[in-house]
């Protein structure tokens, strides 16, 4: 569908862990000549001519403008309008992170990781973590579970590993399955509810941004937290095994990201190919391997897939033992509520067992086992709309127990 001239995306539904700017600020950018160029590359982008897309934003990069800037890289990484050139893509997301622009950040930290430039990764990493990116809570939950480019964190670790699985991160789950075999239960509660406490933050942080971004001074979200624990010695009851970092030059997967948001304009996420890693829009990313022989190792992870943007659930079997004694469960809806994520599926049967009695937000609700790779995901639902599905969370987390709301 061909954008009108007010119109900067074909939808304002971008992402639901990502915020939409007002259409306020939309109809204020298209008063820029620069972000006219912007745009036009952009339409001309949806139409296949990406040789006129890159010309329409060179311009306004060289200028300045971080969107023309991130869409060079882009155009970069991806070979298209132009030769394929990483050094260029990397270039092009440093400008327009050094400008502020979030979705370059993000990248400009994982290309560096990848390319084996760990420390000049790690503070960008840091950030993206913070602001919810999931590939960025995978490398820095890896990190501080083996000690080694970050502090030795396994409650963190643990806590950012399940933030990065929740989000439909295939490596974060399998990671998950080999933490379960080595960090202290103690550890992983903790880590648990550390995890909705990260998710709140995130929200907080991205809202900040967005109404930075909008000219607006958002308030700090009063959200209860205590400082991080620092770093937890524990006396494993078997030697944890070094999860592999990504080796540069390594075989990747691809995750990508949603569309951008920078003084107003919107950036398209770039169109992939489901059979190239080399047409993600998103940075590349790689999948974590096994222990060391040394170690005991788990089961070998199956071959890894390429999610999707948006990766759709596998099917959910109902929990039989919960669903016979609990509520009927709501008419339809789109969005459930996620409880954990375990190696066990004897453990989501229990904690649904536990919460369904102690908790008043779940009645009626029915609960799901979801089966991703290894790790058994509780799930319970329906709910007709995202803001029921957080209302119910809210209850929940109010007793300690990590939840998402998830689209299912």
């Amino acid at each position: 569908m061909r954008w009108s001239k007010t119109r900067m995306a074909r939808s304002t539904k971008i992402s639901r862990n990502f915020p939409v700017l007002g259409a306020a600020l939309l109809a204020l950018a298209v008063s820029s000549p620069a972000l006219a160029d912007v745009k036009a590359g952009v339409d001309a982008w949806e139409r296949g001519d990406f040789a006129k897309a890159v010309a329409e934003w060179r311009d306004p990069a060289a200028k300045g403008d971080a969107d023309a800037q991130f869409n060079l890289g882009q155009a970069y990484k991806l070979g298209r309008g132009v030769p394929m050139d990483l050094k260029q893509a990397e270039a092009w997301y440093k400008k327009a992170a050094d400008r502020g622009h979030v979705q370059a950040a993000d990248n400009y930290g994982l290309v560096l990781f990848q390319d084996n430039r760990r420390d000049e990764a790690m503070p960008y990493i840091r950030a993206s973590a913070d602001r919810g990116e999931p590939r960025a809570q995978y490398v820095l939950g890896t990190a501080m579970f083996n000690g080694d480019i970050a502090e030795k964190d396994w409650v963190r670790a643990y806590a950012l590993m399940t933030r990065a699985s929740a989000q439909g991160l295939p490596q974060a789950s399998r990671s998950l399955a080999t933490m379960d075999k080595y960090i202290p239960l103690a550890e992983r509660t903790k880590g648990t509810q550390l995890a909705a406490q990260l998710e709140r933050d995130a929200v907080a942080a991205r809202q900040k941004l967005a109404g930075a971004a909008a000219g607006l001074k958002v308030a700090d979200t009063a959200t209860g937290a205590t400082a991080p624990a620092k770093p937890v010695v524990t006396a494993a009851a078997k030697p944890a095994p070094a999860l592999t970092r990504p080796a540069a030059g390594s075989t990747i997967q691809t995750t990508d990201l949603p569309p951008s948001r920078a003084n107003g304009t919107v950036i398209p996420t770039l169109p992939s190919s489901p059979n190239s890693a080399a047409a993600s829009a998103g940075v590349d990313f790689a999948t974590m391997g096994t222990p060391s022989a040394a170690t005991p190792a788990p089961a070998p992870a199956p071959a890894p897939v390429a999610p999707a943007p948006r990766p759709a659930a596998p099917a959910a079997a109902p929990v039989a033992a919960a669903a016979t004694t609990a509520p009927a469960a709501a008419a339809s809806g789109d969005w459930r509520i996620q409880l954990g994520a375990f190696s066990e599926e004897g453990r989501a049967r229990t904690l649904w067992s536990g919460l369904e009695r102690q908790n008043q937000a779940l009645a009626g609700l029915q609960p799901y086992l979801v089966k991703a790779g290894a790790i058994t995901k509780l799930q319970a639902g329906p709910f007709a709309t995202q803001a029921a599905a957080k209302k119910a969370c809210d209850s929940v987390a109010r007793s300690g127990q990590a939840c998402f709301a998830i689209r299912k």
